[in-house]
C-alpha cells in the first residue's frame, strides 16, 4: 500500500505550495483575463445588436424616403401629364377657332367677291344694254337717262327672277 514517508508529505507541501502559488499568481489572473474577455465578447455582441438596430431603422427610413420620392416622381409626371393635356386642348380649341376665324375670313372674302362681280356683270349688261338699245332705235339720248332705263330693267329682272339668273 502506500506508506507515508517524509517525502510523501514534501511533496503534498510542496504540491499544495505550488497550487497556491499558481492560484495566487496564476489562475486569478487567468480568471480575470477570462472574465474581461467575456465581458468583451459581451460588449462587442450588444454593441453589434445596436448596430444591427441601427442598420435596421436606416433601411426603414431609406425605404420611406424612397417610397416618398417614388410617390412624388409619380404626382410630379401626373402633374405634366395633366398640365400637357390642358395645353394639348388649349392648343386644339386655339386652332378651332382660328379655323373657324378663317373660315368664315375666306367666305366673306368670296361673298364679297361675287358681290363685286356680281355688281362689274351689272355694269357690263348695262354698258351692252345702252349700246344695243342705241342701235335699235337709232338714236342716243342722254348717257344718265340710259343708265336709269337699264338699271331699272335690270332691278325688274331681279325682282322677277328671270332667266334662272341672279343679276
Amino acid at each position: 500500500m502506500v506508506e507515508i514517508n517524509a517525502t510523501l508529505i514534501a511533496q503534498w507541501i510542496n504540491f499544495l505550495i505550488v497550487v497556491a502559488l499558481v492560484t495566487k499568481f496564476a489562475y486569478k489572473p487567468l480568471m480575470k483575463a477570462l472574465a474581461d474577455r467575456q465581458a468583451r465578447i459581451t460588449g462587442n455582441l450588444e454593441t453589434a445588436e445596436k448596430e444591427k438596430a441601427a442598420a435596421e431603422e436606416l433601411k426603414r427610413e431609406y425605404q420611406e424616403q424612397l417610397a416618398q420620392a417614388r410617390t412624388q416622381a409619380q404626382a410630379i409626371v401626373d402633374k405634366a401629364t395633366k398640365l400637357a393635356d390642358q395645353l394639348k386642348d388649349e392648343i386644339l380649341t386655339e386652332a378651332r377657332a382660328e379655323h373657324g376665324r378663317l373660315l368664315k375670313a375666306a367666305q366673306e372674302e368670296i361673298a364679297r367677291e361675287q358681290e363685286r362681280a356680281v355688281e362689274q356683270l351689272r355694269n357690263e349688261m348695262v354698258s351692252l344694254s345702252i349700246a344695243a338699245a342705241s342701235k335699235i332705235i337709232g338714236r342716243n339720248i342722254d348717257a344718265a337717262a340710259n343708265a336709269g332705263l337699264v338699271s331699272e330693267f335690270i332691278n325688274k329682272l331681279d325682282e322677277q327672277k328671270t332667266g334662272g339668273l341672279q343679276c
